[in-house]
């Protein structure tokens, strides 16, 4: 599985990448949301973890340039921000994510929502490849 981290800060970044890697996954990054919807469109990812406040493109407009390819309409997205959820909820992009998790992030809880996530998604894939 391959999975694309968007956040501006290195030591996010690289802590996620450690958990993600150290479960097996593929994993790139992105140091904002311009450099993560440019490698967005050159990979093949099938999840994406997303910071919400980033220089360039913040994490919800990135979010919804994402959903709005073809490839990745039904890509799950981990959003991830210091707001409140409430706040997150008011967003006109917040049926855009899978999930939305608050920092600083409880590593378990991450490494659970990815897990679940990608689940999901299989089951998705596999019900629709039947399906043909």
């Amino acid at each position: 599985m391959n999975i694309l981290v968007v956040d501006d800060k290195k030591s996010i970044r690289d802590s996620l990448s450690q958990l993600l890697v150290a479960r097996g996954y593929n994993v790139d990054t992105a140091v904002n949301g311009l450099d993560g919807f440019e490698k967005a469109q050159q990979g093949n990812y099938q999840l994406f973890v997303i910071d919400h406040l980033m220089p360039l493109m913040n994490g919800a407009l990135l979010s919804k340039n994402i959903k709005q390819t073809t490839q990745y309409a039904n890509t799950p997205i981990v959003f991830i921000t210091t707001q409140p959820k409430e706040n997150i909820a008011r967003l006109p992009e917040a049926n855009l994510f899978g999930q939305v998790l608050i920092k600083p992030l409880n590593e378990s809880q991450f490494l659970s929502t990815v897990s679940s996530l990608l689940a999901e998604l299989s089951l998705e894939t596999t019900m629709s490849t039947n399906a043909s």
